[in-house]
């Protein structure tokens, strides 16, 4: 089986036409297909999993990002997502799944994720993004009638960071460890890195100003934890978000891919062959 990935697909950023090439192309590269987060905003976000879906006509394992939750809340577009993808032949929603056999050796796992904010300096970041604005769940802020200035509610965001970040945490800690003790090898699937080492702009580890919103630490001592005790199961992370790639081995037996994208030019990031 080869597995084509692709991450931050950002479907809003494209003409119809683009979209419906791209996608239609991938059916003769590949058996199946990853998308790790960042598909659409949310009052586009079915039409495009039907698209992918509809042109595609072969396995889809995605998980959603933080743009994908854009104009709405995450409550209400997990559960609309996940009604959908049950309906639809071969869209799997690996939130919604505890894993997916995709060969005897060979397993996938997947969550959304989310930046917990405790890696980098969350106190003192001065970062105010689009999540803040947009999404229901994080919209707690004043804005200056004057200057125009935002003002966030850090405590209550801390809080629902960490617990946005605890949720994808828990999610590996209750299926990875019976997942890894059955198959030789692991992809996990997750749209916000979950080491500060593999959040990196411009070749460089992203900054204590940047870092709170760009790597879950839940997630990623989770993935750590386990990967030390079944050193014998290789997992592999695929995640996107930062937009800049990277590819880090944390262990011996674990790396991290972090996509490349850039709005309005989808890209194919990897093509994964599974025996």
């Amino acid at each position: 089986m080869r597995i084509a990935w692709i991450s931050d697909f950002h479907a809003n950023h494209l003409f119809g036409e683009v979209r419906r090439l791209f996608t239609n192309s991938l059916k003769d590269q590949a058996d199946a297909l990853i998308l790790s987060g960042d598909i659409c905003e949310s009052a586009e976000l079915i039409e495009t999993l039907y698209m992918f879906n509809s042109e595609f006509k072969k396995p889809i394992y995605f998980v959603l990002g933080n743009h994908d939750f854009y104009q709405s809340s995450i409550q209400e577009t997990r559960s609309e997502v996940a009604s959908f993808a049950d309906s639809q032949n071969k869209l799997l929603y690996l939130t919604s799944h505890s894993f997916i056999e995709l060969s005897k050796d060979t397993a996938i796992v997947g969550h959304d994720g989310w930046a917990d904010g405790r890696y980098g300096d969350f106190d003192k970041t001065n970062v105010v993004i689009n999540d803040f604005i947009l999404i229901e769940e994080l919209q707690r802020y004043d804005r200056d009638l004057y200057t125009g200035k935002i003002t966030l509610d850090k405590p209550y965001l801390r809080g629902v960071l960490q617990r946005l970040g605890d949720e994808a945490a828990g999610h590996f800690e209750q299926m990875l460890p019976s997942v890894v003790k059955k198959y030789k090898n692991v992809i996990v699937v997750t749209h916000v890195p979950p080491f500060c080492e593999s959040a990196v702009f411009e070749g460089k580890q992203t900054d204590d100003n940047w870092l709170p919103f760009m790597a879950c630490k839940a997630t990623g001592d989770v993935l750590l934890d386990i990967a030390k005790k079944n050193p014998d199961c290789k997992i592999t992370v695929l995640c996107g978000h930062t937009h800049n790639r990277c590819v880090i081995d944390i262990t011996s037996n674990l790396r991290v891919m972090v996509a490349q994208a850039e709005y309005g030019k989808p890209m194919i990031q990897d093509i994964l062959d599974i025996v």
